[in-house]
């Protein structure tokens, strides 16, 4: 326990959508909450983010709830003055925004959903790193973690180019702001989940396709060479546990899969 303790930490995306699971984003800033972070809740959904801070309050820890959109730079900055009007630094920013819905193949995708996709999964990223930098500098430290995914690096999914591009640059966008900040002490890091049981990937496809959950389920885990097992939002908040504490003080620029060997066998 205390991997992070007295750490100010910035989740965004810290909601989740309704289901029977726990998100990245929930499962995240509630372990980062156990191991001593205190924690700035970033959401467009303030009741998803209200019920992760009644999670971390119950338990003992410290959280407060930020309503933003990270594609506007104003909401960024905002958020980030909000972590150190509140803890008086920013320590960790951990960016878990994404969607992957009405994307299509490289010969049919078109502007209005390309644009979508990649506002919400890159420019806001950007924003939301650019926010904090100027802090972390002043600090000569911060770890940031950025959720990608491992259709960045998969072969086998032509269905989803505009996702696909725009997890691809958000791996380029964490390269690049690790080159430029390492020597404020600043680390960037990048998680690629793969197919995990959170409530975005499986009543996503439930409702799209008019299926249970368990048929999502069983088709998911015939991906994955570990066991045959899916993975969770646990694994990745693990995962990110470790690159934020200071175990990973020697570590930034790294591109980790969290996805039961599933990049290794189809790369």
């Amino acid at each position: 326990m205390g991997r992070v303790e007295g750490k100010a930490a910035i989740v965004v995306g810290a909601g989740q959508t309704s289901g029977e699971t726990y998100g990245n984003g929930r499962a995240t800033a509630v372990l980062l909450a156990r191991e001593g972070a205190r924690l700035v809740l970033v959401d467009r959904d303030l009741n998803a983010a209200h019920e992760t801070a009644d999670i971390i309050r119950t338990e003992g820890g410290t959280a407060i709830v930020f309503d933003a959109d990270w594609t506007d730079p104003d909401d960024c900055k905002a958020f980030a003055a909000a972590c150190v009007n509140a803890y008086g630094r920013i320590d960790i920013l951990h960016n878990n925004v994404g969607i992957g819905g009405n994307d299509k193949g490289p010969e049919d995708a078109t502007g209005g959903s390309l644009d979508t996709i990649f506002a919400i999964n890159l420019k806001g990223c950007l924003l939301s790193c650019q926010a904090v930098i100027a802090q972390m500098r002043a600090q000569q430290s911060g770890s940031i973690v950025n959720i990608s995914s491992v259709s960045a690096l998969l072969v086998d999914q032509p269905s989803s180019v505009g996702y696909k591009i725009a997890k691809m640059q958000m791996i380029a966008l964490s390269q690049s702001l690790c080159r430029t900040e390492a020597a404020a002490g600043i680390r960037v890091n990048t998680i690629l989940p793969g197919l995990m049981d959170t409530p975005m990937a499986i009543e996503r496809i439930v409702a799209q396709r008019d299926v249970g959950r368990e048929t999502v389920r069983t088709a998911r885990e015939s991906r994955v060479p570990l066991k045959g097992v899916r993975g969770n939002g646990w694994d990745t908040a693990y995962a990110a546990l470790f690159l934020h504490s200071d175990e990973a003080n020697f570590i930034t620029g790294i591109v980790l899969p969290v996805d039961g060997g599933q990049i290794a066998i189809k790369m």
